[in-house]
């Protein structure tokens, strides 16, 4: 791997993360149902007079660049069997 390959790589890695930031947020508040059901069932504080808690952002957040990275290793995987 070259250095530019290298710096790519961490330049779309970096990217991803800042992206991954409103669409979190957005996800997190559109499924306050979720979390609701979620306080209710396991007794876990989830559900706030101003939203979801701050756990459900940081969950829907790692959720969100854990399925990114694997649809990275799945575009990676398949460019790399072209070449």
């Amino acid at each position: 791997m070259t250095l530019k390959t290298l710096l790519a790589n961490m330049g779309m890695a970096v990217t991803v993360m800042v992206l991954c930031i409103p669409l979190a947020l957005a996800v997190t508040i559109l499924t306050y149902p979720f979390w609701c059901w979620i306080e209710t069932r396991y007794a876990i504080e989830s559900c706030g007079h101003s939203g979801p808690a701050e756990w459900c952002y940081l969950v829907v957040y790692v959720v969100m660049l854990f399925l990114a990275g694997i649809i990275w290793l799945l575009i990676r995987r398949g460019s790399a069997g072209r070449s």
